[in-house]
């Protein structure tokens, strides 16, 4: 039988098919060996040494686009890339996906003109693929259904160094989501002081330890089958203030920052024309309903924060529009409006 510490195999004899003081000394050496195996393992609790985490595939896309496949030793599988890369060296800019991981409803390259939009910038645009329901945060537990995510600790601890080698990245980094990435994005620049010059958050909820908030959190994350006690526990664990950025909001300071939101009525870009309405009357009645619905409860969580950090003398762009439902095409907006600010901290 194979022990599940550091792979050891262990053969059961019995005293008939060795001598009794061979046995014994046998079951001495098993016992040193779990000893020894278990004050190495590392007290972070991650499945692999983070040394052994590296770029398996980098796949020329055309143009400046690539798909890179990265071994992430802590979630002990490959992540896809897709990384927009300029010629020379330059800062990076990492877009996190909406809550499907960019797996369902499609990722950021093909719902905005991001692709476009980068095209000329002097930026390398990094969007991981996969993460859906995840929050891109380390979960207390593995998921029966989401398997192990430790999306913190790849994003914010293996990928960056790894990118900067391959690609000549500055070290500058900045990094932006929306919805439930929203939130993430602002988790992660708190978690990793330092690492992140600038983020943006488009249409988050911040607020995670509110119970409304924390409801959404819940639905979305049971919309995919999976199980948010699993991320950060019961709403008693103190890992759900330990991941509410409002709460937190002091260690933002000196990282540049803009916050959208909209107030859940219909606006400019909802209309049967819009990318992702297609004509369809449907979708846009779903649209209006459901986004406006989901953008009303993101502007509720997303006062609190704005208040936070005035409270604490922090600045902020903020873009609270005056109306405006949960959809991709005020994201592709936010990008647009966001770029001098990231360019600014970038050094670009």
């Amino acid at each position: 039988m194979r022990s599940p510490i550091c792979g050891y195999t262990r053969q059961e004899n019995t005293p008939d098919d060795h001598p009794e003081g061979i046995v014994r000394i046998r079951r001495l050496l098993r016992c040193l060996v779990l000893i020894v195996c278990l004050v190495c393992l590392p007290v972070t609790g991650a499945s692999a040494d983070q040394g052994d985490s590296r770029i398996l595939d980098v796949r020329p896309l055309g143009g400046r686009q690539f798909e890179v496949v990265v071994y992430s030793a802590a979630m002990n599988r490959p992540i896809t890339l897709w990384v927009s890369h300029p010629d020379g060296s330059a800062p990076a800019l990492y877009l996190l996906n909406a809550v499907d991981g960019g797996e369902d409803g499609g990722p950021w390259t093909t719902r905005t003109d991001v692709v476009n939009f980068f095209a000329d910038k002097p930026v390398n645009v990094i969007v991981p693929m996969g993460g859906r329901a995840s929050f891109y945060t380390d979960w207390l537990r593995d998921d029966p259904v989401l398997g192990r995510n430790r999306w913190a600790t790849f994003l914010s601890r293996e990928l960056p160094p790894l990118l900067d080698a391959r690609f000549q990245m500055t070290g500058r980094n900045a990094v932006a989501g929306l919805s439930m990435s929203a939130t993430s994005a602002l988790d992660l620049a708190i978690g990793a002081p330092g690492l992140y010059r600038a983020v943006g958050a488009y249409s988050g909820c911040a607020r995670t330890t509110d119970p409304l908030a924390r409801a959404l959190v819940y639905t979305q994350l049971a919309t995919f089958g999976a199980d948010a006690g699993n991320m950060w526990g019961d709403p008693t664990n103190p890992a759900w203030a330990e991941h509410d950025p409002t709460l937190h909001a002091d260690r933002l300071r000196g990282v540049a920052l803009y916050i959208s939101a909209g107030n859940g009525a219909p606006g400019p870009h909802e209309t049967l024309t819009d990318p992702g309405i297609d004509g369809n009357p449907g979708r846009l009645l779903d649209r209006v309903m459901v986004g406006g619905a989901m953008e009303t409860v993101v502007a509720a969580c997303t006062r609190p924060l704005l208040d936070q950090l005035a409270a604490l003398g922090i600045p902020a762009a903020v873009n609270l529009r005056p109306a405006g439902t949960h959809a991709w095409s005020y994201w592709q907006d936010d990008v647009h409006q966001s770029w001098p600010m990231f360019a600014a901290a970038l050094g670009v």
